[in-house]
């Protein structure tokens, strides 16, 4: 379906549980598009994103570390690099996010305007 030998996935590692990268993952699938699939034997996604298929796989490397993987593809079989660049970053924001250490808002230096 795709084109051999051409980049068409991102891989990222997590130290979060992999069930929570998992949820996190289905939200964003969700929020982003349609979710179609759910193989929890596979530990994969599925869903389509503006005319894309994408699919998230969540695999525990060991104790602490989780990997993702974040495929993108066109009708045609394409690889879409950028799309599965945004799911991944909107992944990682979420989880961040929801982390034991929130983001805070930046406050303003004293003595600038």
């Amino acid at each position: 379906m795709g084109v051999p030998f051409v980049k068409d996935t991102i891989e990222a590692r997590y130290e979060r549980p992999p069930a929570e990268i998992w949820n996190t993952a289905q939200d964003i699938i969700k929020y982003n598009g349609q979710l179609t699939s759910v193989d929890t034997l596979k530990n994969t996604l599925e869903g389509n994103i503006n005319q894309r298929r994408v699919w998230v796989r969540v695999e525990p490397l060991d104790d602490r570390i989780t990997r993702v993987l974040v495929q993108a593809r066109s009708k045609s079989g394409g690889a879409d690099l950028e799309m599965a660049g945004e799911l991944d970053k909107q992944i990682a924001l979420r989880l961040q996010a929801n982390g034991s250490s929130p983001m805070t808002r930046p406050t303003a230096a004293v003595g600038r305007p």
